[in-house]
């Protein structure tokens, strides 16, 4: 990129205070009215779509029965500590989002309206660490008897009061609110079974949040020797989206990693990375929505600061004309591109017009087999698509139809995609997935399309592969014992990032003054007691089968094995010379080529004609001019 006058860029830095790119710019770029860049990036659009801050209200039930002692730990225990560990992971992750936690069924009370049996333990906002440290201190010790004298218990409570205080914490935030959410923990199935009226109004309020944009969460626990049963209250309650059905809720939680994988499934809102048109073919097409299932998750940037006050600054570019030395509006700048040794100037609307292929999309070009889609087709992340609705009616319909049909001929799509206005175009293949649930009716994977991202055949290469021994027999079926003792199932969301878990642990330690952090345990660290028990023995039978009698992998090459090594790489370059072909030394130093011979054949000719073969191949190049006296 060039100006069309002579200029230079200089940077500024100044302690003001944040980007200086309006709301509109940063959220056209997002739909695809932006700079006309052909790239795109997962987490620069995750970020852009967030139009205000994610908001949780934990709710939980503080009636007996959550407090009663059970194996391991009550079921308010498993609550506070859900709600620790999210509080922990967005002060590191997502600082900006509001938390608030609402106690019902309390004997004492606190809110803003003055209900009876609520106690609104902390206020919507953003999370601290004397937030954490309140949590905290309420699972030390003997946890009924402190809260039962702190905060009491109630069997009267109203749930259409505890659903009003939560609305109102949202509606009075004086900060903009994006996505609303209220988790409601319990284990009481049927909380007003003595009050119609109750349960009516209950159902009124819950409606009345849906309608609001509030999505009210239900995180059931397994009662003390009894079943939860949904239908008895909170099928009428809990309103769902579309895409979900009320009849395929989790099983109760009894345990505290069922209770925090459930609230971390619920954590974060499903934000869609763009919304598109899907063409199936003339006249036929529906709309869907692309998201990222996996992303990279990243260390937090580094904010820097004026040494004197500790204010944010903020690097500020300014374009200065080389000859005049004025400023340079945007409107004077052009761009040009080297052509043929001469440079070719365009206006920023002629760039964006030779961007533009086509509309921002999915377009159906056919189907090929299953078997047709390579492990090394891999060119970048791959991304899902799920139906539309509210763009195009009837995109769910006809979206299972074309998911079935594929599932069950076992094909995948073949499509052109354009990610946004001025986006390259891409061939993908929608890989079809059919929806997975646990053993406790989680789900484990969606239904939909895996958009992955094929090469074009500029990107394709073609590699020749050294000729290696091959494997006898015996190697080999003791190569496949090895791999079966050593298999297990791998699953990703078991195992932390250890550099990212210690770099959270040091800034947790510091924001809650502890002594010192808390330890991080190195899963991708291998098992070697595991793996010598389990294939110890096959695996030296396997390096007795493929290795020479006294090999030892950490120690360093023998001096007679280095000269093996050496002749070996000598016949190599001959080999690639030409079978039996003989190099012409002397014509390639007439030519000035010495430098494209192989440091094996260089070594070889100082060596025929008694020269030192020791040295870079700089050394050995030069030494081969001195031997010919070419300067």
């Amino acid at each position: 990129m060039a100006m069309d006058r002579k200029g230079t860029m200089m940077t500024i830095c100044s302690p003001v205070r944040k980007h200086m790119a309006s709301e509109f710019s940063t959220w056209s770029e997002t739909v695809g009215y932006g700079d006309g860049q052909e790239g795109y990036d997962d987490d620069d659009l995750q970020s852009r779509y967030v139009t205000g801050k994610d908001s949780l209200i934990f709710v939980i039930d503080c009636s007996e029965s959550m407090l009663q002692p059970r194996s391991e730990e009550s079921a308010f225990e498993l609550c506070i500590r859900c709600a620790k560990s999210v509080l922990s992971n967005k002060i590191i992750s997502s600082d900006k989002d509001l938390v608030g936690i609402v106690f019902f069924a309390t004997e004492k009370d606190k809110n803003s309206s003055d209900f009876k049996n609520v106690y609104i333990l902390q206020e919507l906002d953003t999370p601290d660490a004397r937030r954490i440290l309140e949590l905290e201190e309420l699972l030390e010790g003997d946890v009924s008897g402190k809260f039962t004298a702190k905060f009491g218990h109630s069997r009267v409570f109203s749930l259409y009061d505890v659903l009003w205080i939560s609305s109102n914490m949202f509606a009075n935030s004086p900060q903009k609110i994006g996505h609303k959410r209220v988790m409601l923990f319990t284990n009481n199935d049927n909380p007003h079974s003595d009050s119609e009226a109750l349960r009516q109004r209950t159902r009124t309020k819950a409606k009345d949040l849906f309608e609001n944009g509030i999505e009210l969460e239900l995180m059931h626990i397994k009662p003390p020797g009894g079943a939860f049963d949904i239908s008895n209250f909170y099928q009428d309650v809990i309103i769902v989206p579309e895409d979900e059905d009320i009849g395929c809720l989790p099983d109760p939680s009894d345990k505290f990693e069922e209770l925090l994988s459930r609230v971390r499934s619920k954590d974060h809102k499903k934000r869609s990375l763009m919304n598109v048109p899907f063409c199936l073919g003339p006249g036929l097409e529906m709309n869907v929505k692309v998201f990222a299932l996996v992303r990279s998750t990243k260390k937090g940037a580094v904010v820097k600061l004026d040494e004197r006050n500790n204010q944010e600054v903020k690097p500020r570019t300014t374009y200065i004309c080389e000859d005049t030395g004025t400023i340079l509006m945007p409107t004077d700048i052009q761009s040009s591109y080297q052509f043929g040794g001469e440079r070719v100037v365009f206006e920023k609307s002629e760039v964006e017009a030779m961007k533009h292929f086509a509309d921002p999309g999915f377009a159906l070009m056919g189907f090929k087999p299953k078997s047709f889609l390579k492990r090394y087709f891999y060119v970048k992340p791959a991304h899902f698509i799920y139906p539309d609705e509210s763009t195009i009616i009837g995109s769910t319909k006809l979206f299972q139809a074309l998911l079935q049909r594929t599932l069950a001929r076992d094909v995948i799509a073949i499509c052109r995609f354009v990610p946004r206005v001025s986006s390259a175009p891409s061939f993908v293949a929608l890989v079809p997935q059919k929806e997975q649930v646990d053993d406790n009716k989680v789900q484990t994977a969606p239904a939909g399309f895996h958009v992955i991202y094929l090469p074009f055949a500029e990107d394709l290469r073609k590699l020749k592969y050294e000729e290696t021994p091959r494997a006898n027999e015996a190697q080999i079926d003791k190569a496949k014992e090895v791999v079966k003792k050593l298999s297990f199932k791998f699953r990703p969301e078991d195992f932390e990032n250890p550099a990212l878990q210690a770099h959270y642990r040091n800034l947790e330690a510091l924001a809650l003054d502890r002594d010192a952090p808390e330890e991080v345990a190195d899963l991708t660290e291998p098992d070697s007691e595991m793996i010598d028990r389990r294939a110890g023995k096959i695996l030296k039978e396997f390096v007795n089968l493929v290795y020479p009698a006294g090999y030892d992998p950490e120690g360093k090459p023998s001096k007679k094995r280095a000269a093996a090594l050496e002749a070996t790489s000598s016949k190599r370059a001959r080999a690639a010379a030409g079978e039996g072909a003989t190099v012409d030394v002397a014509e390639h130093a007439r030519n000035g080529t010495l430098s494209k011979l192989t440091v094996a054949v260089l070594k070889e000719f100082l060596k025929s004609v008694g020269l030192r073969t020791t040295g870079k191949k700089d050394e050995l190049v030069a030494a081969v001019k001195e031997h010919f006296g070419i300067a």
